[in-house]
């Protein structure tokens, strides 16, 4: 019987499912399909993650892109753009994940993942997010 991977560990697996889509220029379902086929395991919070981002993303590459002062999403790194689409699904589409706790995974995927620089820069534009749906910012 196999352990059922933490929230930590799903959302990394969505982060590579989304970065591959992201690189590869392919669809986010499309590469699910592939790494099923594959028969890799996917866990419920991968896909939700995967599908809901996917679904999304015209919203929320617009709302990175309102708060993101002098940064155009197509110009950020691959991996920093990943983060702040999977990150700001959450915080949109809220489900049972705390903001405070979705900004934290993207801060730390950031910044092993990244730079110490994309941490800040992840950071930034996701409380800039959060204060504006909590009508605060």
């Amino acid at each position: 019987m196999t352990r059922e991977p933490s929230r930590r560990e799903a959302r990394r697996l969505a982060l590579d499912v989304l970065y591959q889509a992201d690189v590869t220029h392919e669809a986010a379902p499309a590469v699910l399909a592939e790494w099923e086929a594959a028969e890799r395991e996917i866990p419920p919070f991968t896909r939700d993650l995967v599908e809901g981002t996917s679904q999304h993303l015209e919203e929320i590459d617009r709302t990175i892109g309102d708060v993101a002062e002098g940064w155009r999403i197509e110009r950020m790194p691959s991996i920093d753009r990943t983060v702040l689409r999977i990150a700001t699904f959450e915080l949109i589409f809220p489900g049972d994940v705390p903001p405070g706790v979705a900004i934290d995974e993207a801060v730390r995927a950031a910044k092993e993942l990244s730079t110490e620089d994309s941490g800040r820069f992840v950071n930034g534009v996701l409380g800039k997010i959060a204060r504006t749906i909590a009508g605060t910012g």
